[in-house]
């Protein structure tokens, strides 16, 4: 099939199927680490109770509302990456009984109960049902090699003494697959459920929070404006403006050569007009930065491939996006993209790169990936703060993972209609 040749409905079916699927393992995997610590925090919540009945349990107190809201924020940010962004709740209260008072903290611990519980259940369920299915449908090909006095795998109730048995155990495997098929997505939505419903702030702190957040990105979105005017004025002031000048120079002088030495008055006007060459040359990248007119002429995809053939670090696009965007989503998606591969080629150094963009309902997901050294810290003057900026003034989200060592993963989630 041509790569402009529009994918079949029932493959498209297909593959979103496919991608729900791995999503929801995705999804149930990630939940394990905050059900066990919520576990944990339960034990520790038992054992403060139990030392406060003996009477030796009251210095611990304090350490609950702070254990609990401690994985509640992990919990948040795990959800927030998976779907719309959960607001965390104020400061806890500096004194224990304020803090127990509090409706937020109150719901984390009702949110800890059930999370530590059925949410550890299905985490476990979740993660651990297509490791045995994987296991049984293969059981037939390596059963021999197994302990003849052991049984057959996980879940198998009966002995295996031949290869009709471990057939039945494949065919276990196969209905543990189909399961998880139907069951593993569900399972993910029961999971974070709670943590939708409990860690996301009431109707009113939710108003109020996100006043307060729209206020700090409006601050943001007129700060990184300010930011963009000043550079487009020192281009045209310390670039276009001087050789706008040195045009006006050359033609004062050669009109006097004209008068005085006319064999002169060729070469200046050979120089005034390479200034005004280089002069146009520097207005039109500065239009460029404005608004990219490749964006108008290839649409997205060509723009980032554009960018891709321009990096230095060999760059692969992944683009699927039907449609066209909001031209200010498109430029903005632009320059997330050309700055994340100028930090790629300056400082990652990277093999290769990758640059994937989705469109997901209402939302633009892009994602770049690298494998480089790794260890990016936006504070430390790597322009991902520009970028940080430019994404929250359209109200979007920005996710940067780079462990020291490596990979780089740059997440950037923009509104664009639905």
């Amino acid at each position: 099939m041509p790569a402009n040749q529009p994918e079949p409905a029932a493959g498209r079916g297909d593959v979103a199927r496919a991608r729900a699927i791995l999503d929801a393992l995705e999804h149930l995997v990630g939940g394990l680490g905050t059900a066990l610590l919520a576990f944990v925090a339960l034990i520790w919540l038992v054992v403060v109770a139990l030392t406060c009945v003996l009477g030796v349990g009251r210095l611990l107190v304090p350490t609950v509302p702070r254990v609990a809201r401690g994985i509640a924020e992990r919990e948040r940010a795990r959800l927030s990456r998976w779907g719309p962004e959960i607001i965390g709740p104020e400061p806890l209260p500096a004194r224990a009984r304020d803090a127990f008072a509090d409706p937020a903290i109150r719901r984390e611990l009702r949110w800890l109960v059930i999370h530590g519980t059925l949410g550890l259940f299905l985490s476990m369920a979740g993660a651990t049902l297509p490791l045995n299915a994987v296991q049984d449908v293969t059981y037939p090909l390596w059963w021999r090699l197994a302990d003849p006095a052991a049984n057959a795998p996980t879940l198998v109730f009966w002995t295996v003494r031949d290869t009709s048995d471990a057939w039945a155990v494949a065919i276990l495997g196969v209905g543990m697959a189909v399961a998880f098929v139907f069951l593993g997505p569900g399972m993910a939505h029961l999971q974070a459920w709670p943590g939708r419903k409990l860690l996301a702030p009431t109707a009113d702190v939710d108003l109020s929070l996100r006043v307060a957040q729209l206020s700090a990105t409006r601050a943001a979105a007129l700060d990184a404006h300010a930011t963009e005017l000043r550079r487009i004025e020192r281009s045209l002031h310390d670039g276009t403006q001087n050789r706008l000048v040195a045009v006006t120079v050359l033609l004062g002088a050669t009109r006097q050569a004209l008068a005085r030495d006319p064999s002169s008055a060729d070469a200046m006007l050979e120089r005034a007009q390479q200034a005004a060459e280089q002069a146009l040359s520097e207005l039109r990248t500065v239009a460029r930065g404005i608004l990219p007119p490749v964006l108008a002429d290839r649409g997205l995809a060509g723009a980032l491939a554009g960018l891709a053939a321009d990096c230095s670090v060999p760059c692969r696009i992944d683009v699927d996006v039907p449609g066209r965007c909001a031209a200010s989503v498109e430029a903005t998606t632009y320059f997330v993209v050309a700055e994340a591969l100028t930090n790629v080629s300056r400082h990652s150094q990277a093999q290769h790169a990758t640059v994937t963009v989705r469109r997901q309902g209402g939302r633009l997901l892009v994602r770049i990936d690298d494998d480089g050294r790794g260890g990016a810290d936006e504070h430390h003057g790597s322009g991902i703060t520009g970028i940080r900026r430019r994404v929250e003034a359209y109200d979007g989200r920005l996710t940067l993972t780079s462990q020291p060592g490596g990979p780089t993963t740059l997440q950037v989630e923009l509104p664009c209609g639905s």
